[in-house]
């Protein structure tokens, strides 16, 4: 016998959180970026900023990570490798496939970067208190691991790595 499961939350609630996660990644990225920080690119510096967090890994296990397909992430690899801000190697595994990994000058740039949008992000959260913060990072956590979760993501034809798009 199957179980029809009741939604949690309301669809009303739920259209409002899309919008709201939607405007909040464009203004978080408003907020947060700065030519300042580098010389690369906003999307190279997000590769390698989640790189740099992930550690060692292959490209496709990256891809997946970042919620894109292979083949724009293989052009942003090489661009950061040409940069030398990540190496690649061949997979001891698996000869067919490589591994990367962030680079010393990479994780210089990413120090450099986190470092930048931490102090902008701090004077921002000026009124805020560490507890407000702290709460506000759980459910930002929760909402992120509940969306990534194999068992929720959708598969279509035109995003192979089974993530749906907004």
């Amino acid at each position: 016998m199957s179980v029809t499961s009741v939604p949690s939350v309301s669809l009303d609630t739920t259209e409002a959180l899309i919008d709201e996660v939607f405007l909040f990644g464009r203004v978080l990225r408003d907020a947060l970026m700065s030519e300042a920080d580098g010389h690369i690119p906003r999307a190279l510096t997000g590769v390698l900023l989640v790189l740099a967090a992930r550690g060692e890994c292959r490209q496709n296990e990256l891809a997946t990570e970042l919620c894109v397909g292979q083949s724009s992430l293989s052009r942003q690899i090489t661009d950061l490798v040409e940069a030398g801000y990540v190496s690649r190697h061949p997979d001891p595994a698996d000869g067919r496939a490589f591994r990367i990994r962030v680079s010393e000058e990479g994780m210089a740039y990413v120090k450099h970067v986190r470092t930048q949008r931490a102090a902008r992000m701090q004077k921002l959260l000026t009124g805020w208190n560490e507890t407000e913060a702290a709460t506000a990072l759980e459910s930002i956590r929760h909402l992120k691991e509940t969306l990534f979760d194999p068992e929720h993501r959708i598969v279509t034809s035109s995003n192979p790595i089974g993530t749906q798009s907004v």
